[in-house]
């Protein structure tokens, strides 16, 4: 008896933090799951009810915005994480040398990140602005990049990189000064260069940070949409359209709870098994 008592200890304590877990996060699923399958719509209150996999049907088979709206996610996660991951590193690797005002330039790299989203979407709105924006210096006072259809993706593209570039620098310093110093020394010694010392020492022990970084970044890009609705609220033509700003168009603002529940299903889904095979490919947490 009192080893068993014993054995329920541990369950016991972490009880709390279980309970925690399916209250805010189990039931939201649950609850998501639930309306994706019925008709739930505000504005055509008498035509709600159960629907099955209608929604998922119109979803797959009919919508072409879904469609759009996905292809364009990938496209912006994949440009987003790739210069995200590129600038990051080299400024993980600047900051990372000894050099006078050091401190003053590591808290100047990564000051964006503390900015909100919202603040930093208005402060490039403000830069954009036709006639008062930066763009007066380069010689095109009246261009709205933000209204063009072939410049809205590159300016949405620098402003986000602005402000996810410092997360990446964050972790891969950190990354960096965890790595021994005397495997440099070593590697110096057996006659190694600047770029395989960069190679074979610091990319393999930056492996787990690069990982994590990634993965993290992919899933809050994948989920973007206070920068993408400030900027350009899914436009022009939907051209900016994500798949988590096209269930806030049909959710929130066409008051379709039931297809929204569907959309949002899709990206749980699609998330869901994107991360688990990133995480296997890349061997996280295993040997280097």
């Amino acid at each position: 008896m009192a080893t068993t008592r014993h054995r329920a200890v541990p369950y016991l304590l972490i009880s709390p933090t279980v309970a925690l877990i399916a209250a805010f996060l189990v039931y939201p699923i649950g609850s998501v799951a639930y309306y994706s399958l019925q008709h739930r719509n505000l504005t055509r209150p008498w035509a709600d009810g159960f629907a099955g996999l209608d929604n998922f049907r119109q979803m797959i088979f009919e919508d072409e915005l879904f469609w759009h709206s996905l292809g364009f996610t990938a496209e912006w996660v994949i440009v987003e994480i790739a210069l995200q991951l590129v600038l990051g590193l080299a400024l993980a690797l600047i900051v990372h040398e000894s050099f006078i005002g050091r401190g003053l330039a590591r808290s100047l790299v990564f000051s964006p990140w503390a900015v909100s989203g919202v603040l930093t979407t208005g402060i490039w709105i403000l830069l954009y602005t036709p006639g008062t924006g930066v763009l007066r210096f380069l010689g095109r006072p009246e261009a709205a990049v933000l209204g063009n259809p072939e410049t809205v993706f590159p300016a949405v593209v620098v402003a986000e990189l602005w402000r996810g570039v410092p997360f990446f620098a964050i972790l891969l310093l950190a990354g960096l000064q965890g790595i021994p110093g005397e495997l440099y020394e070593a590697a110096s010694v057996d006659g190694a260069g600047r770029l395989r010392r960069f190679r074979h020492v610091t990319l393999p022990h930056l492996r787990d940070a690069i990982v994590l970084a990634t993965l993290l970044r992919s899933v809050w890009e994948f989920n973007n949409v206070d920068l993408l609705y400030t900027l350009t609220g899914g436009g022009p033509a939907q051209v900016t359209t994500t798949l988590p700003l096209y269930v806030a168009q049909r959710a929130v603002d066409s008051k379709d709870f039931g297809y929204g529940s569907a959309l949002t299903m899709a990206g749980f889904v699609i998330l869901l098994f994107c991360s688990i095979l990133y995480l296997r490919l890349s061997r996280f947490g295993g040997e280097r």
